[in-house]
């Protein structure tokens, strides 16, 4: 049985550092080319490539490495990233901790709809001119990183913002009208809080949409409108991420799983989980 590694801390050699950034030439010379084995972080990560060959395997899902890239990792989700040959891009990393120090709302992060904490997370593929833009911040930032200079993390924290923003322009997931927009983002973002806090209890869209004043028919166009799935589905994707991961990381057993994730029969998850995935939480196990 699997234990997955997790990295708690955005630098492993300060315990007070918020943010990091790094060149991935640079990840690739100091492990000296040796792939790390799937684990997970407690902080954001963020991928800008520039040029790679390989794979980025997230939440058991693969994607092709290639050019013009921008991977965003959330905290807890399990990642890893095999490389054919040395990639060329930038790492950039900062916890929570980082945002509440330099006054950027952890609704702003979620606004954007960037980061995805399960589900399907694939790249978002930016043109070169965009790539040019996201790149000249990263350079800064790894200027200021160096540089113990006054007011430095706030400045990063500024660059940091800019390079989201600029991520979220290029990205093709857009609502026309600003006042739906809000009003959507306000649902989906406690839309997301609930399912994070229930999704081991409450498996129905009926539930949220109570729990939120709304219908589950309007939820759902919601969710649909600015996160591409309907709301049942991004509640099935959340029990099926932590599923897969509990079949995989931990001892427990197909049972124990089944109840931990809410079911009231071992045989409902299974059913549950087969068609979601194609395949009996046993044989998900065996094969992975």
């Amino acid at each position: 049985m699997h234990t997955i590694k997790t990295y708690e801390q955005v630098d492993r050699a300060s315990h007070q550092v918020s943010f990091n950034i790094e060149r991935m030439q640079d990840v690739h010379a100091r492990r000296h080319g040796i792939t790390d084995e799937p684990h997970r972080h407690n902080f954001y990560t963020v991928l800008l490539i520039n040029k790679a060959v390989g794979t980025h395997y997230v939440d058991f899902n693969a994607y092709e490495l290639g050019t013009n890239q921008v991977f965003f990792i959330s905290p807890g989700q399990v990642h890893q990233v095999e490389e054919k040959q040395m990639s060329e891009g930038y790492a950039l990393l900062f916890s929570n901790q980082f945002l509440i120090e330099n006054n950027i709302p952890v609704a702003f992060i979620e606004d954007l709809n960037l980061f995805n904490d399960h589900g399907h997370t694939p790249p978002l593929d930016i043109s070169n001119e965009e790539f040019s833009i996201l790149q000249t911040y990263c350079e800064s930032i790894c200027d200021l990183n160096n540089r113990n200079l006054k007011y430095h993390e706030q400045a990063i924290g500024a660059y940091l913002k800019l390079f989201l923003i600029q991520c979220n322009n290029a990205c093709q997931l857009t609502v026309d009208n600003t006042q739906h927009k809000e009003a959507g983002n306000s649902i989906l973002r406690n839309f997301k809080e609930l399912v994070n806090y229930n999704f081991d209890k409450w498996h129905q869209t009926s539930e949220y949409a109570e729990a939120l004043h709304v219908s589950p028919d309007h939820l759902n166009r919601v969710i649909k409108s600015l996160v591409g799935k309907t709301a049942k589905e991004f509640i099935q994707s959340r029990i099926t991420i932590a599923a897969k991961r509990m079949l995989y990381f931990s001892p427990l057993s197909t049972k124990e799983i089944a109840y931990e994730l809410g079911f009231s029969e071992p045989a409902h998850f299974s059913s549950f989980f087969k068609k979601c995935t194609g395949e009996s939480p046993s044989n998900y196990r065996k094969t992975k």
